[in-house]
């Protein structure tokens, strides 16, 4: 299984951008494009709740597990 980031489909639903959401969740832009990117190998349970909190949505909404080709 290999876990995907649909973090800018919940950004776009929200209509916010990726700099907004960096300062409402105090990392920087370049830490949220890491992240829309799938490009880190973890992120805090701290950071995923107050993404949630911000986004009001669900870690389920941000993340899913899918199987690898």
């Amino acid at each position: 299984m290999e876990i995907v980031v649909r973090l800018d489909v919940m950004l776009a639903r929200r209509k916010m951008k990726s700099r907004e959401l960096a300062g409402h969740v105090g990392i920087t832009e370049q830490n949220i494009s890491l992240l829309k990117s799938g490009r880190v190998r973890g992120i805090r349970f701290e950071t995923l709740a107050r993404i949630c909190e911000v986004l009001e949505c669900q870690p389920g909404d941000l993340l899913e597990a899918v199987p690898k080709p």
